[in-house]
């Protein structure tokens, strides 16, 4: 009998940083694509920053992206609780897009807008899932001919998650009409409350409870009223952040 080696390990160093309109975890859609209003740039960093490095990209639509989850603990264990499951039933970390992952690694699609060489390499994206400051590790080509599979099954999450109607009160209506980005972030607090961020077990029953997510430079607070699939959430106050 022969001792297993140790798989080597590797250093990693991060390319670059995102900057999104997402200050904080909470409220982050849990896949890319949910929030299309959401606006994102990958900042590159030296020396990975040569505008050499992106010639041909401009060709590509959409694109892949290798991050760290470097706000979740470094922590992993094998079972994790998936928000789509009601966050009761536990399934294998690697049978799920769990952040509590051994290496934190995640991996998000994303759309190119544009790619600006002005001073250094900044990537503007749509539709990014990712918090502000996660480092970014690798970018690669997303090619539909070879990785779009309509066929493949999805098993415990076979469908886009339900979205939920939001409502905005009469001072969060003032509130977007003092502001010149008014209308995107309307669109932006309606994509991301429309998949109900709360906390799973806050979804058993009707409840008023406040609830805040910050976006861009405000705080959104809102509240959930009706039950299962009668919720809604009400947009009550936008208040700086």
């Amino acid at each position: 009998m022969t001792d297993t080696l140790p798989p080597p390990s590797f250093a990693m160093t991060p390319i670059g940083v995102i900057e999104s309109d997402y200050p904080d975890k909470f409220g982050i859609p849990r896949q890319p694509g949910l929030a299309p209003a959401a606006r994102a740039s990958l900042v590159l960093a030296p020396p990975f920053d040569d505008p050499l490095a992106m010639r041909g990209i401009e060709a590509f639509s959409h694109l892949w992206l290798t991050f760290v989850f470097h706000e979740s603990p470094s922590r992993w264990t094998p079972l994790v609780r998936p928000p789509r499951l009601g966050g009761n039933a536990r399934v294998g970390v690697f049978a799920s897009r769990s952040t509590h992952r051994p290496n934190r690694l995640g991996l998000s699609l994303v759309e190119l807008l544009e790619v600006d060489t002005r001073r250094g390499v900044r990537l503007r994206l749509r539709g990014a899932d990712l918090v502000s400051g996660t480092p970014v590790l690798d970018i690669k080509p997303y090619l539909p001919w070879a990785e779009s599979r309509p066929e493949a099954r999805a098993g415990f999450a076979p469908e886009a998650p339900p979205r939920r109607p939001v409502g905005f009160s009469a001072i969060a209506e003032a509130a977007l009409a003092a502001r010149e980005d008014g209308d995107s972030l309307r669109e932006l607090i309606t994509q991301v409350l429309a998949q109900d961020p709360r906390p799973a077990y806050h979804r058993r029953g009707a409840e008023e409870r406040l609830y805040g997510v910050r976006l861009r430079d405000v705080d959104v607070r809102f509240q959930a009223r009706g039950d299962g699939e009668q919720t809604r959430l009400q947009v009550v106050e936008i208040v700086p952040a």
